[in-house]
């Protein structure tokens, strides 16, 4: 019997929340995030019961996936994976829960929040059981496309790391230093996302700079890293444009 439940029961499960989720929206917000997290709760296992089957006499752990919206033009989004809603009304900066998979191939759609006549976005996903990925939905709109990176939750006792992901679709390489000073990060294009870097718990001035010189598209003051914590900091936004340049710092 599949471990995870009965994936035609769990398929109209998730359906049921999901219009009773709807329902709600607007009349009563308590009871739309009830049934919202019960949609979503019933999706993973829906997701899990789908590959159960593939994955016997197989060994390890479900991959983790989150999702990261960073299409600058983009409007809000729900997410489908397998043809099933999994993520609703994502907004431009919103990321999600991880979600457990098995590893495997998905077909990921993006509709614009609330309609399915066309997705924005049709692409399949490869994940490995016992990794952590966050997949971006990043470009300008006439150029969407999904950006696996694979996060890493393993950290030196005392210490720090980070790593930097450019997400910004207009800006040119850059380079990543401290202000005035040293280069962190060298040369990383639109898409890259860098190693991580072992750091001390510090609070230091960054810059982001078209790669190779010393001019400063985006200053980032103040950046604290704490002991025993992993950041990813990805430049979103547009250079010279709406919304702006900025960066936003994503953890485990």
């Amino acid at each position: 019997m599949n471990q995870y439940g009965n994936p035609d029961m769990l398929a109209w499960q998730a359906a049921k929340y999901d219009m009773l989720a709807n329902y709600y929206k607007y009349l009563n917000p308590q009871k739309h995030v009830h049934y919202y997290h019960m949609h979503l709760q019933c999706m993973q296992q829906w997701l899990m019961s789908e590959r159960s089957d593939q994955m016997m006499g197989m060994t390890g752990s479900p991959a983790k996936v989150r999702v990261l919206h960073a299409s600058p033009d983009a409007p809000a989004v729900d997410v489908y994976v397998n043809g099933q809603k999994v993520l609703e009304n994502v907004s431009y900066k919103q990321q999600s829960d991880y979600l457990e998979v098995p590893e495997g191939q998905y077909k990921i759609d993006i509709y614009p929040a609330g309609n399915t006549n066309q997705p924005v976005l049709s692409q399949n996903v490869g994940v490995e059981g016992g990794n952590m990925y966050t997949v971006a939905a990043a470009g300008k709109l006439n150029n969407l496309q999904l950006i696996a990176v694979m996060d890493n939750n393993a950290v030196s006792n005392g210490k720090a790391k980070v790593r930097f992901w450019h997400l910004s679709p207009n800006a040119p390489a850059v380079d990543i230093a401290v202000k005035g000073g040293d280069v962190l990060f060298r040369n990383i294009p639109f898409g890259k996302a860098t190693r991580y870097l072992t750091l001390p718990p510090t609070t230091v001035d960054l810059e982001v700079r078209v790669a190779g010189t010393n001019q400063t598209a985006l200053e980032v003051p103040g950046v604290s890293v704490s002991p025993n914590q992993i950041y990813t900091a990805a430049a979103l936004g547009l250079a010279g444009g709406q919304p702006p340049l900025e960066a936003m710092f994503l953890q485990p």
